[in-house]
């Protein structure tokens, strides 16, 4: 007589992940990436393995975020105090009613003659000067976990340079002695251990004093002032540098975005334009004339989202009691404007959203330093 015996399987082994035990940890950072950011400065005290994913290694949970198109653009605002040489940081969500928040200074206490270029979700902040000395440092914002690091030093001081991030390089051009032949540097972004290499330009084209830098068609504006530059990383070393169109160069006044493949600016009366490099020409936005205010001066932009951001210096317009505690604020007024191509390429404009923001923390008179877009 035999006895047939009949073997238990074993049991299934359960996956344990780090973040949420009972879950693998690729289904956990999705559970996570669906919370609202405003939780994640919570979440980041729960454990060791939230803090990691939320603070150092936030890439799988950003990765998440922007699979299930969560991702939220922010704002990240520089005001100059007067009388002051050191910046003062702000993160903005570009919806009404959201107050600002402050971000900490950075360590070395760069003058408004810095360079900003923003990277996804990390502000590069490039020289300045430093007790009137150009400084040739370079300071990495993380705002997720609002804190500063130090990056490869440039090769040359530089104060008052051309910087934008390009096709996950960093570019960095002027703001030095012309002569210098480290004049134009580009920095890899996705090495941890890169270091500046020397972009060649021809002596003949370099400009000290930059006051615009934007990435448009494949290439790298640059506007200074004696006329613009452009880039482009692709072409033959010879061929790489180039003066940019007069056309571009007359109209480009004051800071720019591009939103769409159009090159935004304002003009010497105000209005708001965009460049179309297909065409070589620039069109006013139309429709903006009884919305927003003429720019003549001080005026921000940025690429949010795919839309046109606007932000600058306004004034306090409450009424009645406690007027007076609003005086010694910075007040802030900005506009979001989703741009159509009308007919015959005229381009018309309409103000989707618009806010005033009140910076009781920063003193009366500052103005607004930089402007950029980080997705977050």
């Amino acid at each position: 007589m035999s006895t047939e015996s009949t073997s238990t399987p074993p049991p299934t082994e359960v996956i344990r992940g780090s973040l949420i035990p009972a879950l693998p940890d690729d289904l956990s950072v999705h559970c996570i990436a669906l919370l609202p950011r405003a939780a994640h400065s919570s979440l980041a005290l729960v454990s060791r393995a939230f803090h990691a994913l939320l603070c150092r290694h936030p890439e799988p949970l950003l990765a998440a975020r922007r699979r299930l198109h969560l991702s939220d653009p922010h704002i990240l605002l520089s005001l100059r105090p007067p009388y002051s040489a050191s910046l003062l940081f702000f993160l903005l969500l570009p919806h009404p009613g959201w107050p600002p928040l402050p971000l900490p200074s950075p360590p070395i206490p760069v003058s408004s003659s810095s360079s900003a270029a923003a990277d996804e979700c990390q502000l590069f902040l490039v020289g300045g000067s430093v007790s009137g000395v150009p400084a040739a440092s370079v300071q990495v914002l993380d705002p997720r976990t609002r804190s500063w690091s130090v990056g490869p030093r440039l090769s040359s001081p530089r104060e008052f340079a051309a910087a934008v991030a390009h096709a996950g390089v960093l570019f960095v051009a002027g703001g030095c002695v012309p002569s210098s032949p480290f004049w134009a540097e580009a920095l890899d972004l996705s090495s941890q251990n890169a270091k500046w290499k020397t972009v060649a330009s021809p002596p003949h084209l370099r400009e000290k004093w930059m006051h615009g830098c934007a990435s448009l068609s494949g290439k790298v504006l640059a506007v200074a002032d004696r006329g613009g530059l452009a880039y482009d990383p692709a072409a033959p070393p010879a061929e790489a540098w180039a003066p940019v169109s007069p056309v571009l160069d007359m109209g480009w006044k004051g800071r720019a975005a591009v939103v769409g493949g159009i090159l935004y600016s304002y003009d010497y009366l105000g209005q708001v334009k965009g460049y179309d490099p297909d065409t070589d020409s620039w069109s006013t936005v139309e429709g903006l004339e009884r919305e927003l205010p003429r720019f003549l001066c001080g005026a921000t932009l940025a690429n949010v989202g795919g839309l046109l951001y606007l932000v600058w210096e306004g004034k306090w317009k409450g009424r009645g009691k406690g007027k007076g505690e609003f005086r010694s604020m910075v007040v802030i007024d900005w506009a979001i404007i989703e741009v159509t191509r009308a007919e015959e390429r005229q381009l018309r404009g309409k103000v989707v959203s618009r806010d005033t923001v009140l910076f009781p923390d920063s003193p009366r008179g500052s103005a607004i330093t930089h402007c950029l877009a980080l997705e977050l």
